[in-house]
């Protein structure tokens, strides 16, 4: 062989080299969060300054994520990174297979997280985990101050005066609630608001996990009837208006309550540093009264199975779980990162820690009832926009939840 085919050869060799070494320093990270593109960008550039290891960032609207995830994991392709579901949602693909288990030893850092986060991270046949959770969330009611003032009106100390400011508002020609029924899940994370007050909380959670009540109980009914009464003071066309319609109501100050989560925070003030907001617990029944506060853990950072760079992913979810990683989550999408003994600046996010560490209870379905189908979130999604729409009564909408999940959930069964 001449000294020039050689050279040739020497030089393809070194080329497939640097090639082999970018591709296994190179990692895929899919989201379901658009509005934290900018964030995680940011962040992917800090890992690669202190690794060499690049992540690409990849996010798909929130209610187109869970197909392209699952089609793409179905076909054995797939990210890296996968942002993942809490409880149900990563228990279904874990179960599947499709997520790489992991022990606190390979990610710095993980053994001091909450159990009750970690549960999150497990599937429901599998106990193994599978992720690093991300965060927490708490739901309530966003309030616009400007709003209230220009209508003369105090934030109500009960469910009672809460539906009555709602309608002096309707009155005043300023619209009370963002909320529309479009979109399903907005319609439960609404119920996760209203509901405990009537449900009965933590009390009825434990009971019906275990089996002695069903979501035919009266509470339950009266708490599905106590929603239903919002709809005269959501926007016209209500059954029509979905997520994106709902914050931007908001965010434009034209409507003065917003029933949500504590991940709105950050993007109301990206959108609108202006505004100026608040957030609330649900009013209890009577004066004085406890309120509650629908809490969980919003979801983790998983790895796929199939992926061809486990060490280099597993370095990446270390990063994600340190305390480094955890304040900027915090200071910067003003959200409560699951990384322990983080403190936040934002005076919004402070009233929802505030509210949680005195209030929270466990978000209903997803934390009880979203491993296998159909899920209690989907049985309640759908059966809250019939009801809303008054095409079913609260009674057939428990009934067909208690049924859906007697399918799968043994100790509904029989009952």
């Amino acid at each position: 062989m001449s000294r020039l085919m050689l050279s040739f050869l020497r030089v393809g060799i070194l080329a497939l080299a640097i090639l082999g070494t970018a591709l296994a320093q190179s990692l895929t990270f899919w989201s379901w969060r658009p509005e934290d593109k900018e964030f995680y960008d940011d962040i992917a550039r800090q890992f690669e300054a202190q690794t060499g290891i690049k992540v690409v960032f990849t996010a798909y609207k929130n209610t187109d994520y869970n197909t392209a995830l699952s089609s793409a994991l179905a076909a054995g392709s797939g990210p890296d990174i996968i942002q993942t579901r809490a409880y149900g949602g990563l228990a279904q693909l874990a179960d599947a297979g499709y997520l790489l288990p992991i022990v606190s030893q390979e990610v710095k850092g993980l053994d001091k997280f909450p159990r009750t986060l970690l549960n999150a991270a497990r599937g429901y046949k599998d106990k193994r985990l599978f992720g690093v959770p991300f965060a927490t969330q708490t739901l309530g009611i966003f309030y616009n101050k400007a709003l209230l003032k220009k209508a003369g009106m105090e934030l109500p100390q009960t469910w009672g005066a809460f539906l009555g400011t709602l309608e002096k508002l309707k009155k005043a020609g300023i619209t009370p609630l963002a909320n529309g029924a479009k979109d399903g899940w907005t319609l439960e994370i609404m119920f996760g608001v209203v509901g405990p007050n009537f449900y009965g909380s933590t009390g009825f959670y434990n009971e019906v996990v275990g089996g002695k009540r069903t979501f035919n109980d009266p509470v339950f009914v009266r708490a599905l009837k106590e929603e239903a009464q919002l709809t005269p003071y959501m926007p016209q066309g209500f059954m029509g208006v979905g997520y994106d319609d709902m914050r931007t109501l908001f965010i434009n100050e034209q409507a003065a309550f917003f029933i949500g989560g504590s991940f709105e925070i950050g993007y109301f003030r990206a959108q609108n540093p202006k505004l100026d907001f608040g957030f609330m617990a649900a009013p209890p029944l009577v004066q004085g009264g406890r309120p509650w506060v629908s809490s969980f853990a919003d979801g983790n950072y998983s790895i796929n199975a199939k992926t061809t760079h486990k060490k280099e992913a597993l370095e990446f979810l270390s990063f994600l779980a340190s305390k480094e990683f955890g304040q900027q989550f915090t200071d910067k999408l003003a959200q409560i990162s699951a990384v322990p003994g983080l403190t936040s600046k934002d005076p919004v996010l402070s009233q929802v820690i505030e509210l949680t560490a005195k209030y929270q209870t466990p978000y209903l379905m997803l934390v009880g009832f979203r491993y296998q189908n159909p899920t209690g979130s989907f049985l309640l999604q759908n059966g809250l926009q019939s009801l809303l729409d008054g095409k079913a009564t609260a009674e057939q909408v428990a009934a067909d939840i208690t049924k859906g999940v007697a399918t799968w959930y043994a100790p509904f069964q029989g009952k």
